[in-house]
């Protein structure tokens, strides 16, 4: 069910009967110049909506801010200043809460969240909420091993064999395969020479266009598959956090201990 498309009464009565509500985390950036700027997001929005069609829940409206800095230099970008997009993402979380939700998935359709995002659910041990939120980890063996039967390519990431499939298949008429190089993107390694090393440009410094690999090979019947495996484990995940009652009482409990130290 998607928030915005309910009425008033609709909409309190799925968040009691569900008490779960997704949200879906992307970004505006390019990538390539065959894929949408709102790719992320689409393809995020999309899942969520498909497996809470399978596992009821209440999917929040398309989430387009997060951490993008490194694609600032690009056309079409959308980035907020840090505090702001910390606050605004907390106060986002505590508005579904307040209405009516005791339990938030975070889906994080966009790599470049993912510090973020991780510091975002460790803050919640900050201040107790009347809520607590799951972050969905859709990495396993049994998915890496879907991928890779799937795509012809072994270079993956960004705008790449699979994402570029997953987006014929969600949103065809998006998706300019004329646009897609010849030649297949590797890592530049600018930033090569310094070991174990990570900075605000190691993104930048290994793919300067945001294209990752070869999107060439790319077909909607691959993106079918991989999208049907990708929300039968997320409409899994749904239905374990409903009938969860530990992750509740550990953080009742949690914040009971640290206000009687």
């Amino acid at each position: 069910m998607n928030w915005e498309k309910l009425t008033a009464p609709e909409f309190k009565k799925a968040a009691a009967e569900t008490g779960v509500c997704i949200i879906a985390f992307g970004v505006l950036e390019r990538h390539g110049d065959h894929l949408p700027l709102g790719t992320d997001y689409l393809n995020g929005h999309r899942l969520a909506t498909l497996a809470a069609e399978k596992e009821k829940a209440v999917v929040f409206p398309p989430f387009y801010f997060g951490q993008i800095y490194e694609a600032r230099c690009f056309p079409g970008t959308v980035a907020i200043s840090p505090e702001l997009l910390f606050r605004l993402i907390g106060e986002v979380l505590d508005e579904i809460g307040r209405n009516g939700f005791k339990k938030i998935i975070i889906l994080n359709a966009h790599g470049g969240n993912n510090g973020l995002l991780r510091f975002l659910v460790q803050s919640q041990l900050w201040e107790e909420k009347p809520y607590v939120v799951y972050w969905y980890q859709p990495a396993s063996p049994e998915r890496t091993e879907l991928y890779r039967k799937v795509c012809d390519t072994d270079i993956h990431g960004h705008a790449c064999e699979c994402e570029t499939s997953i987006s014929l298949y969600n949103h065809e008429e998006l998706v300019k395969m004329e646009a897609i190089p010849k030649e297949t993107r590797y890592p530049e390694k600018k930033l090569g020479h310094l070991p174990n090393n990570f900075s605000a440009l190691s993104w930048y410094a290994n793919y300067p266009d945001h294209y990752v690999g070869s999107a060439a090979p790319a077909t909607k019947e691959k993106g079918e598959i991989l999208v049907e495996k990708e929300v039968e484990m997320l409409a899994r995940y749904i239905a374990a956090v409903k009938k969860d009652e530990t992750l509740p009482l550990l953080s009742e409990e949690f914040h009971r201990k640290s206000r009687n130290l």
